[in-house]
C-alpha cells in the first residue's frame, strides 16, 4: 500500500471528507481492520485565504511548496491537494516537490469523458472560475466545453464557500441560489455540472439536480484511494 500525502486544511471541512472517503474506500476494498496509509500536512486557512484574496500567489506557491517537501520527506509516494483553487499552483510545487500529484482536474475529466458528456457547467471559488489553470486544462486536454456563471452569480458562489461552507454554515438560502444558479448553466446546454470547490459537496448534492453532479471532493479521493492500492487490487484473485 502507498503512503498519501495530502496537502489539507484549505479547508478542514474537506479535508475530513478526504480522510473519510478514504479510509472507508480502503476498507471497502481490502477489508477487515485496513485503512489507510495517509500523512496529512493541515495549514492555517486563515492565512491561505488572506493570500489568495490579496492575489498573493507566489507566497502561496512557496508556502504549499515547503509543506509539500515535508510531506515527501516523511515518505509519502504521492501528493494529493484537498482543493480544487490550490491545484492554480501545481507548477510551481512540482517544481520543488518529486512526488507526483494526483490532479483533480484530470480525475474528474476522466470521468465525465468517460460518462459521454461534452457540455458542462464548472462551479468553483472565482479563483478558479475566473483563471485559466482549471478550465482551460479541461477544454484543451479532455475537449469539454465548460460554461461557468456569470460575474453575480461567480460573486454568489465564491462568498458562499469562505463565509459559510469553509465555516461548517450550511444555508438553505444559499443552497437555493446555487440551484437557481445550476438551471440558468443548465438552460443553456449544461449537460452536467462540476462541484469544482471541495466545499461545494457539504450544499449541494445529486437529489438536488436535474443533470448529473460530478463532485471533486468523492472523485479526487476515492482516486487516491484507488492509486494507493493499485498493487493490492492487481493482485487479488
Amino acid at each position: 500500500m502507498k503512503t498519501i500525502g495530502i496537502l489539507g486544511g484549505m479547508s478542514w471541512e474537506s479535508t475530513s471528507l478526504y480522510y473519510k472517503i478514504i479510509n472507508e474506500d480502503t476498507k471497502k476494498a481490502l477489508g477487515g481492520l485496513n485503512s489507510a496509509k495517509i500523512l496529512l500536512s493541515s495549514v492555517n486557512f486563515a492565512e491561505i485565504a488572506a493570500l489568495q484574496h490579496a492575489d498573493n500567489w507566489p507566497m502561496l506557491g512557496e508556502v504549499l511548496s515547503s509543506e509539500a517537501q515535508r510531506l515527501e520527506q516523511a515518505g509519502a509516494n504521492f501528493l494529493v491537494i484537498a482543493t480544487n483553487t490550490m491545484h492554480k499552483l501545481v507548477p510551481e510545487i512540482q517544481a520543488k516537490c518529486q512526488l507526483p500529484i494526483l490532479h483533480i482536474a484530470d480525475k474528474t475529466a476522466e470521468l465525465i469523458v468517460e460518462s459521454g458528456y461534452k457540455k458542462v457547467a464548472f462551479l468553483g471559488t472565482r479563483f478558479s472560475m475566473e483563471s485559466e489553470f482549471y478550465v482551460k486544462r479541461l477544454s484543451a486536454n479532455y475537449g469539454l466545453e465548460v460554461l461557468i456563471p456569470n460575474e453575480q452569480d461567480r460573486e454568489i458562489i465564491h462568498n458562499v464557500i469562505y463565509k459559510e461552507l469553509c465555516q461548517g454554515k450550511i444555508s438553505a438560502s444559499s443552497k437555493k441560489h446555487y440551484l437557481q444558479i445550476i438551471e440558468k448553466l443548465r438552460s443553456e446546454g449544461a449537460e452536467c455540472v462540476i462541484a469544482g470547490c471541495t466545499e461545494i459537496t457539504l450544499l449541494i448534492k445529486q437529489q438536488d439536480l436535474a443533470i448529473p453532479l460530478f463532485d471533486t471532493t468523492q472523485i479526487h479521493a476515492s482516486a487516491a484511494a484507488v492509486n494507493a492500492l493499485v498493487d493490492e487490487l492487481n493482485n487479488t484473485p
